[in-house]
C-alpha cells in the first residue's frame, strides 16, 4: 500500500491532490468551516439524525415500532464495532498519512500521527447511515449522504487518501449489513419487552395507534359483556 502511495502515477494520489487542491484556492474561513465540519460537525449531525429518526418512529408508533427502534439501536453499535474491526486492519496495513509521503498538501488538521487506512470517520458515518437505512429509508438516505460528504471532507483536509475513505465506507457498510440479521434477532425481543413496560414503553411508542385507541384493551384480553336490559322495567 505504501509503495502505491509513493507512485506518482497512482490515480489515488492524483485524486488526493485534485480534491485537496481545492483547499488552496478556497478562502481561509471556508477551510476552517471544512475543518470543523469534517472533524466534528458531520459526526454530530449523524447523532442528531439518529435521534430525530428515533423521535419520528416513536411518535408514529405502529406494530413495527419495536423493530425500528431495534434497528436504530444497532446503528451506533455497528459503528462502534466497525471501529474495533478497523484497529487490526490499520495495524496490518500500516499506511502513513498522505502528508507524510507527499509534499505540497494543504493539511487542515495537525497532530494526526496514526495510520491512514482505513478512515475511522468514514467508517463511523457510513455504518450509522446504513444502520439508519435499515430502520428508515428516508432517514437512511440522508445519513448515507452525510457519510459521503464526510469522506470528501477527509480528503479535502489532506488527512486521508480517497481509498482510505472508500475502505471506510466498505467496512462500515459490511459490518452494518452483514451483522444486521443477528443484531435484529437479539435486539428486537428486547425492544418488544421494553414496549410492554408501562413507563419504559414510551421510549418505543409515544402514543397508541388509531386501532388501539378504538379498542384500548390489551391483546389477549376479553371485552366485558354488555349488561342485559332489564326487560321487566
Amino acid at each position: 500500500m505504501a509503495v502505491l502511495a509513493e507512485s506518482g502515477s497512482n490515480p489515488d494520489v492524483g485524486l488526493l491532490y485534485d480534491i485537496n487542491g481545492l483547499a488552496k484556492d478556497a478562502p481561509h474561513w471556508f477551510d476552517r468551516v471544512m475543518e470543523f465540519v469534517g472533524e466534528y460537525g458531520l459526526l454530530a449531525a449523524m447523532v442528531l439524525l439518529v435521534l430525530w429518526c428515533w423521535w419520528s418512529v416513536r411518535r408514529r408508533g405502529g406494530e413495527d415500532a419495536a423493530s425500528s427502534v431495534a434497528a436504530l439501536v444497532w446503528a451506533p453499535l455497528a459503528a462502534g464495532l466497525a471501529v474495533l474491526v478497523n484497529v487490526p486492519i490499520r495495524g496490518f496495513v500500516e499506511r502513513p498519512r498522505p502528508f507524510v509521503d507527499h509534499r505540497g498538501l494543504d493539511v487542515l488538521v495537525s497532530g494526526k500521527t496514526d495510520f491512514s487506512f482505513v478512515s475511522d470517520h468514514a467508517t463511523i458515518t457510513m455504518a450509522l447511515g446504513v444502520g439508519l437505512f435499515v430502520a428508515h429509508r428516508r432517514f437512511g438516505l440522508a445519513g448515507i449522504g452525510l457519510a459521503l460528504l464526510e469522506g470528501f471532507c477527509r480528503v479535502y483536509m489532506g488527512v486521508h487518501y480517497p481509498t482510505d475513505v472508500v475502505g471506510g465506507f466498505a467496512l462500515g457498510t459490511a459490518v452494518a449489513l452483514l451483522l444486521s440479521p443477528l443484531a435484529m434477532a437479539l435486539l428486537t425481543p428486547l425492544t418488544k419487552a421494553l414496549e410492554r413496560s408501562p413507563r419504559a414503553g414510551r421510549l418505543i411508542r409515544a402514543r397508541t395507534s388509531p386501532d388501539e385507541q378504538d379498542n384500548p384493551l390489551l391483546p389477549g384480553t376479553r371485552e366485558p359483556a354488555k349488561s342485559e336490559k332489564d326487560l321487566a322495567a
